[in-house]
């Protein structure tokens, strides 16, 4: 079993294909629209997740509820991490989810959707996290070396192995 981490697929969520990169011109998502887009995702997750493998996904999910039953096609034993637009009632998710959690605690990482406050880390080696697409936690303009964004825009659009995660510490 591998364990694979992820996050911000925004299945069925057209608004995200529109989108831009941080240079403010090109687009973050190569997908013209939602149907596009959900069907890359799941044949990218599938070419890498096995059925016996394991991924945390670290939120927003699915924006529009129909997007949930794309989860039944993706490979793995599922655990969502809350992100800011998982909405729906947790039985929605737990359909799809074995748990869903605020946060969680794998080794010396803390896992969330939205990047911890430094001062919470202290006891931790880094936090993994999504939320900012493709943008990274800055301290003093500086890429801050204690944050991980696996976001699906910073992972070739698929999720990546926990080993390939822990590397990108600084």
């Amino acid at each position: 079993m591998t364990v694979f981490l992820t996050a911000d697929t925004h299945f069925s969520h057209q608004g995200v294909c529109n989108f831009l990169a941080p240079d403010g011109v090109s687009k973050l998502r190569p997908w013209d629209n939602a149907d596009e887009m959900d069907e890359a995702l799941v044949e990218n997750w599938n070419k890498v997740v096995g059925p016996k493998d394991k991924v945390y996904h670290l939120g927003d999910v699915a924006i529009a509820r129909r997007g949930l039953k794309i989860l039944e096609r993706l490979n793995g034993t599922k655990i969502l991490i809350k992100g800011n637009h998982d909405i729906f009632r947790i039985e929605d998710y737990l359909k799809y989810f074995k748990d869903v959690r605020a946060c969680d605690k794998k080794g010396d990482y803390v896992l969330s959707h939205i990047p911890m406050h430094p001062d919470c880390l202290e006891r931790f080696k880094g936090n993994i996290h999504g939320h900012l697409h493709a943008y990274n936690v800055l301290q003093n303009g500086e890429l801050d070396k204690r944050y991980v964004c696996v976001c699906v825009e910073q992972t070739n659009f698929a999720p990546i192995a926990w080993e390939d995660a822990i590397k990108r510490f600084g």
